[in-house]
Formats: structure tokens, C-alpha cells, sequence
């Protein structure tokens, strides 16, 4: 049976693996998912999309899903983040032409990983195309957090937990308040 110690050292072998591995395509598309999924941009652009072309099936799938992302950014970033201070994976781990400024909060867990998982699952239940379209982006941010060094496979898997519950929370509010109107 396995021990915390087990866990941490398996988390930090994976990723230092991870950190910088790939073929040279990933290496290309990596700095544009980074960037898309900085300050949630690519989620508000695709909240956006949804609005003006997507009926009232877009403008439910996106308000579901700006305000469980919000809400999981608020879970990572401002509660959970203070409670767990992490370092990130050492900066000698990364090659140095792919090294973008890091930031200083903790490493526990990833908000970009968060949010991505938040909007992908809240959007899922009321548009389910457009649903897996994110989901699909969702885990490429993911990786992406990994593969430049930014994060822990463990921060990510807690951020994925952290949007997951949090979309499952907005859907449960939506159908409480629903219930209450009418």
C-alpha cells in the first residue's frame, strides 16, 4: 500500500517527464493554448461565440458556464490556493528557450485548469456539442499547465476536480432556482 511520500515522488517523476516532452508540434501549440487560456480569453471568447450564434441553447450554455468558471476561479484562486502553498516545478526542470515568467502563487491547484473544467462541464449539459468541443480544450489546457512547467500533474487533476464539482454545483443551483420561481 501506498504512502503520501509515494504519492508526491510519483507526481513529481511525472512531471518532470512531462515537463518539455513531445514532438516538436506540441511544442508549437503549447505557447498558443498558454496564452489562450490565460485570464480565461479563450472562455470568454467561446462564451461569446455561443451568445451570437448559438440560439437560446448559446446563451444558456454560455451563462452556465461563465458563471461556474468564475465560481471555480473564486474555489482556486482566492480559497484554496491561500489554504495549500505549493512551489511550482523547479524552473532547472524546464528548458530554458521555453521558460515563461512563472508566477508566485502556489502551485495547488491550477485555476487555469479550474476554470477550463468548470466552462467545459457546465456547458456540456445544455449544449452537449459544444460541450465536448470544450472539453477537448479543457484537457489541452491541462496539459499544457504540465508540459510548460507551471504546475504538478496533481495541481491539475485538483483543478479538473475543482471545475468538474463546481459545474456540477451551478447545474444543481439552476435546477433548485428554477424549482423555487416557478
Amino acid at each position: 500500500m501506498g504512502t503520501m511520500a509515494d504519492l508526491h515522488d510519483g507526481d513529481r517523476l511525472l512531471a518532470r517527464r512531462a515537463i518539455g516532452w513531445g514532438p516538436p508540434w506540441v511544442r508549437r501549440v503549447a505557447p498558443t493554448v498558454e496564452e489562450a487560456a490565460e485570464h480565461t480569453k479563450l472562455w470568454w471568447a467561446t462564451a461569446a461565440a455561443m451568445v451570437a450564434f448559438g440560439g437560446w441553447r448559446g446563451r444558456a450554455a454560455a451563462a452556465a458556464g461563465v458563471a461556474a468558471m468564475a465560481t471555480a476561479q473564486v474555489l482556486s484562486n482566492a480559497v484554496v490556493k491561500p489554504l495549500y502553498r505549493r512551489r511550482r516545478p523547479p524552473q532547472e526542470w524546464v528548458p530554458p528557450e521555453e521558460l515563461q515568467e512563472r508566477p508566485d502563487s502556489s502551485s495547488f491547484p491550477s485555476g487555469h485548469t479550474a476554470a477550463a473544467f468548470a466552462f467545459a462541464g457546465a456547458v456540456a449539459p445544455v449544449w452537449p456539442a459544444a460541450g465536448a468541443a470544450c472539453g477537448v480544450s479543457a484537457v489541452l489546457v491541462a496539459v499544457e499547465r504540465v508540459h510548460s512547467g507551471a504546475h504538478f500533474p496533481s495541481d491539475v487533476a485538483a483543478g479538473g476536480v475543482i471545475g468538474l464539482a463546481t459545474a456540477a454545483l451551478i447545474r444543481g443551483a439552476t435546477h433548485l432556482l428554477r424549482r423555487r420561481a416557478f
